[in-house]
C-alpha cells in the first residue's frame, strides 16, 4: 500500500500541461481531433475550452485541476482497465478521477464512438 501512496502523490503533483500534448498526440494519431479531445473533457470536467487552456498556462497540478472541476454525475460510469488497473477499484478520489481521464483519452484514441464514451 506505501508504494500505492507515493503513485497517488505523483499523480496529485504531475501539471496537466505536461500530459495533455501526450492526450492531444494519441487522439490525433488515430484520426480524431482535439476538438473531439476538448468535448471529452469538458463532459468529464466542466471545463470550457478557454477554462482547459488557463490551466494548462497556470501548470495546474492534478490535483488543483480537479479541485476545481464540476465532475460529471456519471463519472461514476467509467469502469474498465487503464495501466493495468481497473478504474473503479481505485481508491483514492484524485487518482480515480485522472484514470477517468485516462480511460475516456484511451475509447477517444480507439475510436469509440462518442455517445459511448459520453456515456449517454
Amino acid at each position: 500500500m506505501a508504494d500505492q501512496a507515493v503513485q497517488d502523490q505523483r499523480i496529485a503533483a504531475m501539471t496537466f500541461a505536461s500530459i495533455y500534448p501526450h492526450y492531444v498526440t494519441k487522439v490525433e494519431k488515430k484520426g480524431r481531433t482535439v476538438e473531439e479531445l476538448h468535448q471529452v473533457i469538458e463532459w468529464l470536467t466542466g471545463y470550457d475550452s478557454a477554462a482547459l487552456q488557463s490551466h494548462i498556462d497556470e501548470k495546474s497540478t492534478f490535483a488543483t485541476f480537479f479541485q476545481d472541476a464540476n465532475l460529471h454525475p456519471n463519472a461514476a460510469l467509467i469502469k474498465g482497465v487503464i495501466c493495468g488497473v481497473r478504474v473503479e477499484e481505485i481508491e483514492t478520489p484524485l487518482t480515480r478521477q485522472v484514470r477517468y481521464l485516462d480511460k475516456l483519452v484511451d475509447e477517444l484514441s480507439k475510436g469509440k464512438k462518442m455517445e459511448k464514451i459520453l456515456r449517454s
